[in-house]
């Protein structure tokens, strides 16, 4: 029997794509009139005491130890340890609403979620997981692919996991591609995960790409089927070529279709170069969702989130909300992105003007990374043999694909390494 609050949810949510696209658990899932809803009241009311967070208080500030405020003096004390709200800093939320439109443009005046903030974006594909995958629901996601996406799909929610070929003739396999969402479009409903720029590949889709992608998409929409549009915008921005579509996914697949519930998973992990901070975001849109349905599609993301981790950590908000306001943060960062794009530009280089036997690069455009396809399927082999060998780490994130992250690679060793993996890989 569901709990009176995930029902009253449910109710709002009635009719929804979100509603018609939820897992079993996503069905069950309610935030509770419990701890944290009631100091959030009393938080408001409690006037004379709040006797209702776990935190010891004197002076009306948490309790913090100098040998741990030494290393961070400029935040208050409830900035550096007190408990962050279950959906994160209300502040830090609406800021990144408002970088989303400035990082999109075409989102102005789309209809779309306030962000939600998650522990790191790998929770934030596990929650998704969550709400809308179980036994009977499958995920769409290309081949190749992080490996977490099997591992949070398949083994933690016990979901199909199908995988179409991402490359075909040096571009997008679009014909791959389409075949396999008009095939899983026959079940009656479509959970599908783009990554761009892609890892392992380091591929972003070119502006003609994009607009065939989001074609087929709503194709399928257009014909009844409900369709989930997940991109993991995990590293956003960091592109490298002038052809490549400029905006998430997320801006073309928000008002696609009221058969289409768009999410996106982004944040500041690399796109400000805070990989510890573990701070993500989850934004939702859809054409016919309200308001109040947002609402209490956030209200059941925030039950999964209190029944994990119960809220993500509080310094990195605090230090990423000061950082925004800085005015320094774009030159900074615009000054990390120039020494990626330097070593993007050497390894392109390469490869481009030496041939291995052995060795088939992928396209890449953007982002961290470059793969190599392995046709002998050797390549765990080959990981091993770099690293015992010549001292240097890929992963084989297959038995045909071999990663490198140029991004982790000084620039000065960059031709050394690659002329390495070379060599290495035609020994193998």
């Amino acid at each position: 029997m569901l709990n009176p609050l995930a029902q009253e949810l449910n109710n709002v949510l009635r009719g929804s794509i979100a509603q018609n696209l939820f897992s079993d658990l996503g069905t069950r899932i309610f935030f509770p009139n419990g701890i944290i809803a009631q100091s959030g009241e009393a938080k408001k009311l409690g006037t004379v005491a709040n006797g209702t967070i776990g935190m010891a208080v004197i002076g009306g500030h948490p309790v913090t130890l100098d040998c741990v405020h030494k290393y961070a003096d400029k935040l208050t004390d409830a900035e550096l340890v007190a408990y962050a709200p279950t959906a994160g800093n209300a502040e830090l939320r609406q800021m990144w609403k408002d970088k989303l439109i400035a990082k999109n443009p075409s989102l102005k005046n789309k209809s779309f979620s306030l962000p939600v903030l998650v522990p790191g974006l790998t929770a934030g594909i596990s929650y998704l997981a969550d709400l809308f995958l179980d036994s009977e629901k499958t995920l769409i996601a290309a081949d190749p692919s992080w490996d977490n996406y099997s591992l949070i799909a398949e083994t933690r929610r016990g979901a199909g996991f199908k995988q179409f070929n991402l490359f075909k003739d040096g571009k997008f396999d679009m014909e791959s591609f389409e075949k396999c969402v008009k095939e899983e479009a026959k079940t009656g409903s479509v959970r599908v995960l783009l990554n761009f720029p892609q890892n392992p590949s380091g591929y972003s889709p070119t502006k003609n790409e994009a607009a065939q992608i989001c074609a087929i998409l709503k194709e399928v929409a257009e014909g009844g089927t409900n369709v989930l549009a997940i991109s993991d915008d995990a590293y956003f921005g960091l592109n490298y070529e002038d052809d490549i579509y400029p905006e998430s996914l997320f801006a073309k697949t928000a008002d696609l279709h009221k058969n289409i519930l768009a999410v996106k998973i982004d944040g500041p992990t690399k796109e400000d170069f805070v990989w510890g901070f573990r701070s993500g975001f989850l934004t939702f849109a859809n054409p016919a969702m309200t308001e109040e349905q947002y609402t209490a599609l956030i209200t059941k993301l925030m039950g999964v989130i209190r029944s994990s981790v119960s809220c993500a950590s509080t310094p990195g908000q605090s230090m990423l909300l000061k950082a925004m306001k800085d005015p320094a943060i774009e030159a900074q960062k615009l000054a990390f992105r120039k020494v990626l794009k330097e070593r993007y530009d050497i390894v392109k280089k390469f490869v481009t003007t030496h041939k291995c036997s052995t060795l088939n690069p992928l396209p890449f455009n953007s982002g961290y990374f470059m793969s190599f396809e392995v046709p002998s399927k050797k390549a765990y082999d080959l990981r091993v043999k770099l690293l015992h060998k010549a001292g240097i780490g890929t992963v084989a994130i297959d038995n045909k694909t071999l990663r490198v992250a140029f991004s982790s690679i000084e620039t000065d060793k960059l031709l050394t390494v690659y002329e390495t993996i070379y060599k290495v890989a035609e020994e193998l």
